[in-house]
């Protein structure tokens, strides 16, 4: 009789990779880093004192690898270092970002690429972005202020749910800190301005009616944002843009 073949023991599955936590993510981010994108920095504006020097398509790539993950994402923000902040912009879970949570860490803004990315990736996707909007456009921080119109901006491009009326009241919200000297805060406001009056015909006339009295005023700052809005406004191909909108729009 022939022997039959020893049975073969069952193959032990790979052992599970770690939860990524606080330390581990730390020291990606150190990997990536260089000495270029570090020293670079201070071009932009970016302070460098507490910065590994990763690049954004890096930091990115290793949210991505990550995934979702709010309470990693809020231990990274209380690091303080600046790529574990920019992070959270991609690493949080927006649905459960709350005011809260939003004021706390905007108090913390020092620099437009946080507050922008942090407005642009994160903050406009959370159930109650647009209450943040009119309390932080009256703020006296810098980065706080212009944290309100980094973030009317981003509705404007992202929120396709939002009507007419929510953006045309914060048109006064606009005017109001338009006057505001502080390079931060009104290019933030044009930056608004101008992404409220690409959404369609109706927020374009009264975007640009806005651009227009501002442009006319006797302030320095407020004629800044009004006439760089008038110039985007204006341009060939965003009156073409919003003409063809509007004839999907009836088709």
């Amino acid at each position: 009789m022939s022997k039959r073949p020893p049975a073969r023991s069952a193959a032990r599955p790979p052992p599970a990779s770690p939860a990524p936590d606080v330390p581990s993510v730390l020291a990606a981010l150190r990997r990536l880093a260089t000495r270029r994108t570090l020293e670079g920095m201070a071009r932009y504006g970016i302070p460098s004192v507490k910065a590994f020097g990763v690049s954004v398509s890096d930091m990115q790539r290793l949210a991505k690898r990550l995934g979702r993950d709010h309470d990693l994402a809020a231990a990274l923000w209380k690091t303080g270092w600046y790529e574990a902040r920019m992070l959270t912009a991609f690493l949080d879970d927006p649905t459960l970002v709350t005011p809260a949570q939003m004021e706390r860490w905007a108090r913390d803004f020092d620099n437009w690429a946080i507050c922008d990315t942090l407005c642009f990736k994160l903050f406009d996707r959370a159930p109650q972005a647009w209450k943040m909007v009119a309390p932080w456009s009256r703020r006296r921080e810098e980065f706080v202020k212009r944290a309100a119109f980094a973030l009317l901006a981003s509705l404007a491009l992202h929120d396709r749910r939002a009507g007419d009326a929510a953006f045309l009241r914060c048109l006064p919200l606009v005017e109001r800190a338009a006057a505001d000297e502080r390079n931060f805060v009104k290019k933030g406001v044009s930056w608004a301005l101008r992404a409220v009056g690409q959404r369609n015909r109706v927020l374009h006339a009264a975007a640009v009616a806005t651009a227009r009295r501002l442009a006319e005023s006797p302030g320095t700052a407020a004629r800044w944002v009004g006439k760089d809005a008038l110039r985007d406004l204006l341009r060939p191909k965003v009156l073409q843009r919003l003409a063809a909108r509007q004839r999907t729009a009836k088709t």
